[in-house]
C-alpha cells in the first residue's frame, strides 16, 4: 500500500570510472561481461578505478567556484547537480530554497605540496613549532586546515546550486553514507522534510586518500581481481575508485504534485555497528538481512569492498539465503567510501525502474537472476566498521 509520506527517489546523479549519469551507468552495467576501467601504473602496487573525463563547467558554471574546490568537492557538487537536473529541481528557486540536504563526507584531500614543503623545511630547523605556524599562516588557503573542512561540500552545493534548506554532514566511511540516507528517509517519513538531496563523493586518485586505507593494511596489491575473489591475494582486498552518488528523495505526494517521474520507493533503511573484535559481525549482518529483506527472490546490490573479513562475512550471509542473487558492484566501480551506500541505493533504484536485473559481474561467484526485480536490496558492510542495508521497491 502506498502512502503520501512514502519516501520516493526522483533524481539520481552518478559519476564513476564507468561514466556519468544514470543512463550511462545502466547501459554499461546491464551489458554482460563488462570490463572495469583500471589505473594500475600511477599508484603501483595499488590499482584504482579513475575518474572519467569530466567537463566541470556543465554543473559548476563559475571558474572561481571551481578553483576554490579540490577534486573531491568538485566531484560531489557535480554529482549533486546531476541529481537535481534529473529531478527537475535545478534552477527552480522555490524548490531549491526549501530543499534540505544531507551529505556524507570524509576529511577531504590534503594539500600535498604544503605537506612536502613543511617536511623539507623541518630537516634543517629545530624550532619546528615556529616553522609550523609560519607555514600554516602563509601557505594554506583560508578555506583549508591541513585538509578540507568536511562541511565545505554541502556549502559548495548550496552556493553553486542554491540548495538552501537545512544541511547536515556525516563523517565516517560507509557509515556516513548509511547514516545520511537513513536520516534523510526518516525526515521525509516524519513530515520534517518534503524533498532532500542526499549523497557523497570520494576522490581516490590522491596519495593521502590511499594512505588512509593502507595504514591499516586494507589495500589489495598486485594484479586486479573481482571483489569476491581477493581472499588469499596479497594485501587487504580493497581496490578503491573515484566517484560520487547523489539522490533526490521526496515525499510521494510532493513528487506527485509536481508530476515527476518516480524511479522507486525507498523502503526500510537499517544500520548497525557490530563490535567486530568480539566476533559480532556475522550475527549483525544476519540480523540486518532479516530486518530489511522480504521473502522470495531478491536481487542484492552489494557494496562489498573486498576487505577480507567484512567481505567474507557478507558473502557467507548472502549465500546462506538461496533466494538472494548478489551483485558486487565494486568489481566495476571500485570502493567509493562515503559514496558507496548512496551508489548502491541508486543502482538498486535503476534496476527496479528498468524492470530488469543486472547480469552477473563475476560469473565465478554470482548467480543469475531470472525475471523482474520488484524489490532490490542495497548493502554496505563497512570495510572497517559500520553496516547498513536498504530495501528499494517498485514505485
Amino acid at each position: 500500500m502506498s502512502s503520501p509520506h512514502d519516501v520516493v527517489i526522483t533524481g539520481i546523479g552518478l559519476v564513476s570510472s564507468l561514466g556519468e549519469g544514470p543512463d550511462a551507468h545502466w547501459q554499461k552495467l546491464a551489458q554482460p561481461g563488462r570490463e572495469p576501467v583500471l589505473e594500475a601504473a600511477r599508484f603501483a602496487p595499488y590499482t584504482v578505478h579513475p575518474l572519467p573525463e569530466i567537463d566541470w563547467n556543465l554543473q559548476i558554471a563559475k571558474r572561481g567556484d571551481q578553483r576554490q574546490m579540490e577534486t573531491w568537492q568538485r566531484l560531489g557538487t557535480y554529482a549533486a547537480g546531476l541529481a537535481l537536473d534529473d529531478a527537475g529541481i535545478k534552477g527552480n528557486d522555490e524548490l531549491c530554497t526549501t530543499m534540505d540536504m544531507v551529505v556524507a563526507a570524509g576529511g577531504g584531500e590534503r594539500d600535498e605540496a604544503v605537506d612536502a614543503d613543511i617536511l623539507a623545511a623541518s630537516e634543517n630547523r629545530n624550532d619546528r613549532d615556529v616553522l609550523l605556524n609560519e607555514k600554516l599562516t602563509t601557505e594554506l588557503r583560508p578555506t583549508l586546515f591541513l585538509a578540507q573542512l568536511s562541511n565545505l561540500l554541502a556549502g559548495n552545493i548550496s552556493i553553486v546550486h542554491k540548495v538552501t534548506g537545512s544541511s547536515r554532514t556525516f563523517m565516517g566511511e560507509e557509515g556516513a553514507g548509511v547514516a545520511a540516507v537513513e536520516t534523510a528517509a526518516a525526515r521525509i517519513r516524519s513530515g520534517q522534510s518534503t524533498h532532500i538531496l542526499v549523497g557523497g563523493a570520494f576522490q581516490t586518485e590522491h596519495s593521502d586518500m590511499l594512505l588512509g586505507y593502507e595504514l591499516a593494511g586494507y589495500l589489495h596489491r598486485g594484479p586486479w581481481k573481482p571483489v569476491w575473489q581477493r581472499q588469499g591475494a596479497e594485501g587487504g582486498g580493497v581496490v578503491s575508485g573515484s566517484g560520487g552518488a547523489f539522490l533526490v528523495l521526496e515525499q510521494r505526494e510532493h513528487a506527485a504534485s509536481r508530476g515527476r517521474k518516480i524511479y522507486a520507493e525507498l523502503g526500510q533503511v537499517v544500520s548497525g555497528r557490530a563490535r567486530r573484535s568480539r566476533g559480532e559481525l556475522d550475527a549483525e549482518i544476519a540480523a540486518l538481512l532479516k530486518q530489511a529483506s522480504p521473502s522470495g527472490k531478491l536481487l542484492a546490490m552489494s557494496g562489498a569492498s573486498g576487505a577480507h573479513a567484512a567481505t567474507i562475512a557478507e558473502k557467507a550471509a548472502l549465500d546462506a539465503n538461496p533466494a538472494i542473487a548478489a551483485r558486487g558492484f565494486s568489481t566495476l566501480t571500485g570502493h567509493m567510501k562515503e559514496a558507496q551506500f548512496p551508489f548502491a541505493v541508486a543502482l538498486a533504484a535503476l534496476a527496479v525502474d528498468r524492470k530488469a536485473a543486472y547480469p552477473v559481474f563475476d560469473a565465478t561467484a554470482e548467480k543469475p537472476f531470472e525475471g523482474i526485480p520488484s524489490s532490490v536490496l542495497a548493502t554496505a558492510i563497512g570495510y572497517h566498521q559500520f553496516e547498513g542495508m536498504a530495501l528499494v521497491n517498485a514505485a
